[in-house]
């Protein structure tokens, strides 16, 4: 049984630029509605949902950088070095 190629790129639409550009929109769309969540939260003053929101923004932040990565890579890869 062959082991599949963790570290290929992914194929498809998510592996594309448009398709990375998608993920991130959708990434920095669920961060806006997340920080929506955090300010509702504060201004009820319950540290407990203010705490909770800020942990579930955490991951979407998370996503989004190593979307944001991704896509610098390509760029990386397809610009010709100048000396």
């Amino acid at each position: 049984m062959a082991k599949k190629n963790r570290s290929a790129p992914a194929k498809g639409l998510r592996g594309s630029k448009a398709g990375l550009a998608l993920s991130l929109g959708s990434s920095a769309l669920a961060v806006i509605r997340a920080s929506k969540q955090v300010r509702r939260a504060r201004s009820r003053h319950d540290k407990l949902s203010t705490a909770d929101a800020v942990a579930g923004m955490l991951p979407l932040i998370t996503s989004a950088a190593l979307i944001l990565r991704q896509l610098r890579g390509r760029n990386r890869e397809k610009t010709p070095e100048t000396a």
